[in-house]
């Protein structure tokens, strides 16, 4: 009774939440376990085509549970990690390029 209670006192938009929760988690579950076992059997088959759909579905799945994975995070109210090989990267071409410009300014024979 209490719990039924609490329940119908959120405001609207927290219910809708609560569903789309449930509904992704759900969903992830399923999603993946159905796109991985249709993998699993298209490689099993043993012609060529079999095993290129195969591999072209077990990529996608894997691009799917990536997304379902950051939506789930999302919704969860957790920020995406930083890409800090793309900072690190990008921290070094710059300072490859400020010593280029700063050594190029310099005049020749001093």
């Amino acid at each position: 009774m209490f719990g039924t209670n609490l329940l119908e006192r959120r405001s609207k938009p927290e219910r809708i939440a609560d569903q789309a929760w449930q509904h992704l988690a759900s969903a992830v579950a399923s999603a993946g376990d159905s796109v991985r076992d249709t993998a699993r059997s298209a490689r099993r088959s043993g012609s060529g085509l079999a095993d290129e759909a195969g591999d072209l579905v077990g990529s996608a799945a894997e691009e799917a549970h990536r997304r379902a994975v950051l939506a789930f995070d999302a919704l969860a109210g957790r920020r995406p990690a930083l890409p800090w090989a793309l900072l690190v990267g990008a921290a070094l071409a710059g300072a490859d390029a400020g010593w280029a410009a700063g050594s190029g300014g310099r005049a020749p024979g001093r």
